[in-house]
């Protein structure tokens, strides 16, 4: 009996053995895994932080780059609107150097005309040797009985003031400067005429569209531009006409052909002031409406 007793201790404490060392087992393996939980927390934890650092850094970047675009779109209006300027000022410049060039033109041919006329014109004092009251009459006068020579009359004046075509063409041109737009137009009107094949009609034809343009007459400037374009193919005026043809046809409200007149500019003549201009034109045209 005794023994049989020892045997089931024995086999009693085999059997709890195993079971003890596994609850151990099991214990570590929990521990182990809090341990790896914690560490994983930190590590989120420093992660965390690290994330709102980079996002307060690219925020502070973001803001940087903001200011530095405004500041760059500030400059380029600034250097825009200078550009403008000075492209205005240098086509007035220019424009003043053609007038000037035209005057110098002009005052040239007069002071040939004069010079000519003074070398044409006679003698006009009678030659010194006559006495009146004796009867004895001026040498040179031809023997009574015979007919006197013919007076040759003085040549014509050439080139007189209103005469040649660029004195026409700047007395026109100086009422266009000073706004007298009636006696402008008559003027360019009469140019045209009078001088047909002068080299300045084309530049008649094309400031009596820009006479009509400035007093307001847009439908009579946009026929004037179109003279320009269809009379004159190879005028130096085209880049031009054509803008302000745009121009006149945006006044007048028919906005898809000053788009097309525009860009015809922007194509053709890309490297021309009026180029440039109709490029801003065209731009303004194209911004929507709020």
């Amino acid at each position: 009996m005794i023994r049989h007793l020892g045997l089931c201790a024995a086999v009693v404490l085999l059997l709890s053995f195993p079971a003890s060392t596994t609850l151990e087992a099991a214990n570590k393996e929990h521990q182990q895994m809090m341990a790896d939980i914690r560490m994983l927390q930190q590590q989120n934890t420093r992660l965390q932080a690290q994330l709102a650092a980079v996002t307060k850094l690219l925020e502070s970047v973001t803001a940087r780059l903001e200011e530095q675009s405004a500041a760059n779109r500030k400059s380029f209006a600034d250097q825009k609107s200078l550009t403008d300027t000075m492209t205005a000022d240098l086509r007035v410049l220019r424009e003043k150097i053609d007038e000037s060039n035209v005057r110098l033109g002009s005052l040239a041919e007069e002071v040939e005309g004069v010079r000519l006329a003074q070398a044409a014109a006679p003698a006009t004092f009678a030659a010194p040797g006559g006495d009146p009251a004796a009867g004895t009459p001026p040498a040179g006068t031809p023997p009574a009985g015979q007919p006197a020579a013919p007076v040759t009359p003085p040549a014509p004046r050439p080139g007189g003031f209103g005469a040649s075509p660029s004195q026409a063409f700047e007395t026109a041109r100086s009422d266009y400067y000073m706004g007298n737009w009636s006696l402008a137009i008559q003027g360019f009107e009469s140019f045209l005429k009078t001088f047909p094949k002068s080299d300045l009609t084309d530049d008649a034809q094309y400031y009596i569209g820009e006479t009509c343009y400035m007093s307001g007459r847009f439908q009579d400037a946009l026929a004037a531009y179109n003279a320009v374009i269809e009379r004159y193919p190879a005028s130096n005026t085209l880049p031009d006409a054509y803008f302000k043809r745009g121009m006149a046809l945006k006044a007048l409200g028919q906005i898809p052909q000053a788009k097309d007149s525009l860009a015809f500019v922007i194509k053709t003549y890309p490297s021309s002031d009026a180029a440039f201009l109709a490029k801003q034109a065209l731009d303004q045209i194209n911004v929507p409406k709020k």
